[in-house]
């Protein structure tokens, strides 16, 4: 039966994708508003402050944002959107809106049967989020930082939107393996494919759809190798599909291929208190 029952929500969502007319989620409804601005070639910082005024949770995350100690090296804070934006730059806008349409849905009705699980990929995205910000400089200076973030925003955004359709099957809201069977082997597909619907840039696609796919790791390191490393990183910490105390030692090992014990450890002593105060400004 949850075979029939994965088979349906697949098959309901690759029809919602694929045709002219996108059915999107309510919660991404914020995300159209902010994407459709940027996509804009004469958006000025002022023309994107009024209308990020206008949605009061972009607006209190941004200024958060530009006053994390990630963004504000000078220590002075920001108190008003326009310069929020100078600060954080308009790329981040776009993060900070993701983040708040998946606040949005965790907090909604339809995912309370899925409260813990959803919390806690909530915590392991913004997890994500921070570490690409802080690691892309250190090992791929040609990777941009802010872009960086936002991959890590939305590379579990497949996870987050089969949830939100799982939650209408009892089936699989008491059957948890079932479940995890379905957000495991879907949810990379499923998000390079909403997030293609969405527009997004295909840099972004291609890290969002290999995030889980094991890879050589070259000199000259990619997006897509930012966020497997990052991902990697962050499920020593706070991995969704593990429990709480349990340690994937793959990761650990993997990582210690990929970068010496020094770099490592500089991220996480250095950067400690960045991840926790950009978690802090994305809302975790």
């Amino acid at each position: 039966m949850t075979h029939q029952i994965t088979f349906k929500i697949l098959e309901d969502i690759a029809q919602d994708l694929s045709g002219e007319q996108v059915s999107f989620p309510t919660f991404l409804d914020v995300t159209f508003k902010v994407r459709s601005a940027l996509k804009n070639p004469n958006l000025n910082v002022e023309h994107l402050a009024e209308l990020v005024s206008v949605e009061p949770l972009v607006s209190a995350k941004i200024i958060r944002m530009a006053n994390s100690v990630a963004l504000n090296a000078s220590g002075r804070p920001v108190a008003d959107v326009k310069n929020a934006i100078v600060r954080v730059g308009m790329e981040a806008v776009r993060t900070v809106s993701f983040a708040v349409a998946m606040e949005q849905l965790i907090q909604s009705r339809q995912m309370q049967a899925f409260a813990d699980l959803s919390r806690k990929l909530w915590d392991h995205t913004a997890h994500v989020a921070a570490i690409c910000r802080i690691l892309a400089p250190k090992i791929a200076p040609r990777v941009n930082a802010d872009e960086a973030m936002f991959a890590g925003m939305v590379h579990d955004i497949g996870a987050f939107y089969l949830l939100s359709r799982a939650a209408s099957f009892p089936e699989l809201v008491e059957n948890r393996d079932a479940l995890f069977d379905l957000l495991l082997g879907w949810h990379d597909n499923i998000g390079h494919a909403l997030l293609s619907a969405l527009d997004q840039p295909e840099q972004i696609l291609i890290a969002v759809q290999e995030h889980e796919q094991d890879r050589e790791i070259g000199k000259e390191k990619s997006l897509s190798d930012v966020l497997f490393i990052a991902n990697m990183i962050a499920n020593t910490m706070s991995c969704w599909h593990s429990d709480a105390n349990e340690v994937d030692g793959q990761d650990i090992a993997r990582i210690a291929q990929i970068l010496d014990a020094d770099t490592l450890q500089d991220i996480r002593e250095k950067s400690r208190e960045a991840i926790v105060s950009l978690k802090q400004a994305l809302g975790a």
